[in-house]
């Protein structure tokens, strides 16, 4: 991977005195400013609607990251704008929203929340027009409370609206990307179909969205109003609001005894490039055994920072930002790069790698609006063995975290990660024992969180209690071979296209699955997506034998899916492979299905699974669409079922056993009543 301008100098630092009298002022006037009490309560007003992926908490408790903030979805808030929604149509803003529904206001129009609980923050997920020949715009957002204002925020649709095929354009004009490839538009190879198809521009837009932060400057109480209005003449024709999150953040943590990265000569107020002084602070603190602490501010950093035995701690991801822009390089670097941005980076694992790396406290803010899968403009990345990344919010670069193994042993934790080009995070190849615990994700351009066993297989790790909305395009988990891993309690909601909610794939190359992978105590909501090229439903989990077959020791138990647009389960080859490859050794158990627009499990690839305990209701369709591998033989489906009892709602029916041909290659839709409590 490129590095540039790395070489750590150290200089005499300030006074240990100075450095900490001015760490305590700045974290004094931001604490300040979020402590103070809010005037008499508002006005009685309808009790808040909290969510979590847009469901009532109930249904998934214990499943997903344990976050300090608090949802409350647009629809069900007070509004004078219009509800757009529901729809999962790939290409649609409703699609894209949390719960696929969200509120558009035209200009003087507004949405108003009720607090549920104190807060002094919050965090708005929203869309604006992208400029007619892209680029984006940005307009305001005022923000009143109790009638009164107290906040503008500038919304910008920079960091979204991307077009046209993978990896798409940044060109609402542009023309196909791959005139080569196959498209559902006109179901036909375009470069060699007579007469050439008309493709409407813009094509296939999506990435809608965009998040942004804002702190009050005050505690407000439960029961008070948050208004945000699209104000007259605002240069956007409408403005949706998805959601509000709240929150009552607190006050900035201070490291006294530390390298503090003022006494380096960074500059909290971004205006200098504080990159020269980062390095220093981490070459004094490895010579030290010091801390590097990042007091509050903002500082601009539009390179790698290469980080090895080291600590760095900020004050707290809403008060110390380190924001740089994308930076296109002279020549391409060795990886293919075109260019760098700011990012915190082990060394590369062929020289090594880094350990004892450990990251706490602070936000990462890119500047990526474009797809380059050579950039690394990632806001994490390298190799980083024995090591800990806890408590960042990772905004607008490629991937959030991915990894480049091998490596070992490394804990990613209460992190948020959103408005993601690509990946939130990926170990890929050879990341081993590590665990990913507790982050939030959301609006990923790419899998939300992946194992890529690409020529080394990721072996003993654990995504556990994780949440992931609304991925744009692939999978909420996604799985690429591997050994002896583990997905468990997390919360998946809202794939758009291209993937579902959790995956397990024999593809991209990976090394075979191999010992166990268990599968466990997850839910999905409103998976099961449309995959446009192959013009089926998916699974809201879905098995994919590309490159090979998948037979290790598979143990799906105690997960729900909730509200599948499709499928529950789906177990599928590729055409052209149909006839090599199967999917055997698969196991579901303590299964609950609350709503399927098809099947409880669709099979179109040769194989076998086992069923017990799988409860299935609001069934849309046939309970086992099993095709096989297409031949229809005398013999029945080349894919088998076994029932080990206890599977009710009907669904596995004796007569569908082992492997009765139910095929119906594209099954009409029927679409469930919301999940409810079982």
């Amino acid at each position: 991977m490129f590095r540039s301008n790395m070489a750590a100098r150290g200089r005499p630092g300030r006074p240990a005195a100075a450095v900490v009298a001015l760490a305590t002022a700045l974290t004094t006037l931001v604490a300040g400013s979020t402590t103070a009490v809010a005037g008499p309560p508002a006005s009685p007003a309808a009790a808040p609607v909290v969510t979590r992926a847009a469901l009532d908490p109930a249904l998934v408790a214990g499943r997903g990251a344990d976050v300090d903030f608090v949802e409350q979805e647009a629809e069900n808030a007070r509004t004078n704008g219009e509800i757009i929604g529901p729809d999962r149509s790939a290409y649609t803003l409703p699609a894209e929203a949390s719960g696929r529904r969200a509120v558009r206001l035209t200009p003087g129009q507004y949405v108003e929340f009720v607090l549920p609980s104190a807060t002094n923050a919050i965090n708005v997920r929203y869309s604006i027009p992208d400029a007619p020949q892209g680029g984006g715009i940005t307009a305001p957002l005022g923000v009143a409370v109790n009638g009164r204002h107290v906040r503008s925020m500038t919304l910008t649709s920079q960091y979204s609206w991307l077009y046209n095929q993978y990896p798409f354009s940044n060109d609402p004009r542009a023309g196909l990307l791959h005139p080569d490839w196959w498209i559902t538009e006109c179901s036909c190879v375009p470069s060699t179909t007579t007469p050439y198809p008309t493709i409407s521009t813009p094509f296939r837009p999506t990435h809608f969205y965009d998040e942004q932060r804002l702190l009050l400057g005050r505690t407000y109480r439960a029961g008070d109003r948050i208004r945000l209005t699209a104000p007259r003449g605002s240069a956007a024709a409408w403005t949706v609001i998805d959601l509000l999150d709240s929150e009552l953040v607190a006050p900035p943590h201070v490291r006294l005894l530390a390298a503090n990265v003022l006494a380096f000569g960074a500059d909290p107020t971004g205006r200098r490039d504080s990159a020269d002084a980062l390095d220093r602070a981490i070459a004094f603190a490895r010579r030290t055994h010091l801390t590097v602490y990042i007091p509050p501010g903002v500082y601009q950093v539009n390179r790698h920072i290469v980080v090895d035995d080291v600590t760095i701690e900020g004050a707290g991801s809403w008060y110390t930002v380190i924001k740089g822009r994308e930076v296109a390089l002279p020549t391409p670097a060795p990886d293919g790069s075109v260019h760098t941005g700011v990012g915190f980076y082990g060394r590369d694992a062929a020289d090594g790698g880094s350990r004892n790396v450990h990251l706490s406290g602070f936000a990462i803010q890119g500047d990526v609006r474009e797809r380059i899968d050579t950039d690394q403009v990632n806001a994490v990345g390298g190799a980083m063995s024995d090591s800990t990344i806890d408590g960042l919010y990772l905004h607008h670069t490629k991937a959030g975290l991915w990894f480049d193994g091998p490596m070992t042993n490394v804990r990613v934790t209460n992190n948020i990660v959103v408005d993601q080009i690509a990946d939130a995070l990926n170990f890929h190849t050879g990341v081993t024992d590590s665990l990913v615990a507790h982050n939030f994700v959301r609006n990923t351009g790419d899998d939300g969180l992946a194992m890529w066993s690409e020529k080394t297989a990721d072996s003993r790790n654990t995504f556990d209690h994780n949440t992931v909305q609304s991925p744009t395009l692939a999978n909420g988990i996604a799985i690429y071979g591997g050994t002896d891993n583990t997905v468990s309690h997390n919360l998946v909601a809202d794939p758009v296209r291209e993937g579902s909610g959790i995956h397990v794939g024999a593809r991209f190359g990976a090394e075979p699955f191999a010992g166990h992978l268990w599968i466990t105590n997850n839910t999905t909501a409103r998976a099961g997506t449309y995959e446009l090229n192959w013009n089926i439903g998916l699974g809201a989990i879905w098995f994919f034998a590309l490159d090979r077959s998948i037979d290790a020791t598979i143990e799906v138990v105690g997960d729900a899916y909730l509200d599948s647009t499709y499928n529950a389960i789906m177990l599928v080859s590729d055409w052209p492979v149909k006839d090599l490859y199967s999917i055997t050794n698969v196991h579901f158990r303590d299964i609950r299905v609350d709503g399927t627009g098809t099947s409880v499990v669709s099979a179109r690839s040769a194989g076998s699974a086992s069923f017990a305990n799988v409860d299935a209701r609001n069934v849309g369709a046939v309970g086992v669409n099993n095709c096989g591998s297409f031949h229809f033989t005398p013999a029945g489906s080349e894919f088998a079922l076994a029932d080990l009892g206890g599977n009710d709602g009907g669904w596995l029916a004796p007569w569908l056993l082992p492997n009765t041909i139910t095929c119906n290659d594209r099954p009409p839709v029927s679409p469930p009543p919301p999940p409810a409590r079982w």
